[in-house]
């Protein structure tokens, strides 16, 4: 035993720390379950003592453990801002550029801006992660985010492309069954599709003066591609975006007078990275294309 932790151990250490689970650590850090458990017994070995106690809420650190984070982060924040640097520095329009936006947005409204890019740029490696949870451009997990709030991190540039407007919509085929409402108020007599543990529709209804509540939504999941199968599924009334709706068949937009709040979307990269070549070309595409989207 060389009592000698090497970084592949303290990484794995740190993300099944922070994850929670062998399976969480092996999604964030892009290796499979079996290698991330192989890794933490032989840092165990290491040590010479266990590392996490399993417990109903997941993999929880020991004592041990816990005093080997602070210094894990610290190498691992080191790693990543070199990384950010050298990044920084790369003349020339090929390599890779790392995009992160929401699953939603991924989807339903960046595949054509994609492969206008991949046409324009055949050079340019793209590496998209369709994520809700909110990437760190300052330790270089993107490159490049589109978010639906402005960034508040330091030493990023944003941009705000514009907002993307939202409308109710039914199917078809709900329509065709139940009818669709001819004033707001009729809703409650409607099935209504929501989010789950996400109150951001039954906040921005009763900004909109309706004493919303839980109850008033039938079909709930915080999936936001997972909500819009099931409004075209014809579960219900649910709010969609109207770029997206109006090429989809098979949907009815349902009080088209009532405004909703709209999404604002930004562009947002590393201040460093801004102006490097290939994230630059990336960055006009994107802003031009879905800029085009919004209202």
């Amino acid at each position: 035993m060389s009592n000698v932790i090497d970084w592949p151990m303290l990484r794995a250490v740190l993300a099944v720390a922070e994850e929670g689970s062998m399976s969480g650590a092996a999604r964030v850090l892009g290796q499979s379950q079996p290698t991330i458990s192989r890794l933490i017994r032989a840092a165990e070995e290491e040590v010479g003592d266990y590392l996490f106690a399993r417990n109903e809420r997941g993999f929880e650190p020991t004592g041990i453990c816990a005093s080997l984070l602070p210094e894990a982060r610290e190498i691992r924040d080191a790693l990543r801002r070199v990384s950010l640097t050298v990044a920084g520095e790369q003349p020339g329009l090929e390599g890779r550029v790392r995009i992160t936006a929401s699953v939603f947005v991924t989807t339903h409204i960046l595949p054509p801006i994609l492969a206008d890019i991949r046409a324009k740029y055949p050079s340019i490696a793209l590496d998209v992660v369709a994520s809700d949870a909110t990437d760190n451009l300052l330790f270089h997990e993107a490159d490049i985010a589109l978010r639906m709030y402005r960034p508040t991190q330091l030493d990023t540039v944003t941009k705000h492309l514009g907002d993307l407007p939202l409308g109710l919509y039914a199917s078809a085929g709900y329509a065709a069954a139940h009818g669709v409402p001819e004033h707001a108020d009729e809703l409650r007599a409607h099935a209504m599709v929501g989010y789950d543990r996400d109150d951001r529709i039954i906040r921005a209804m009763r900004e909109m003066g309706f004493l919303a509540t839980p109850r008033w939504f039938q079909t709930c999941t915080d999936d936001q591609v997972a909500y819009w199968n099931f409004v075209l599924a014809g579960c219900g009334i649910g709010v969609g975006q109207v770029a997206v709706a109006e090429r989809t068949e098979g949907i009815v937009r349902v009080l088209p007078e009532l405004e909703l709040p709209a999404l604002p979307v930004w562009l947002t990269a590393h201040q460093r990275l801004r102006h490097q070549p290939r994230v630059a070309a990336v960055w006009e595409v994107l802003a031009d294309g879905v800029g085009g989207v919004c209202g």
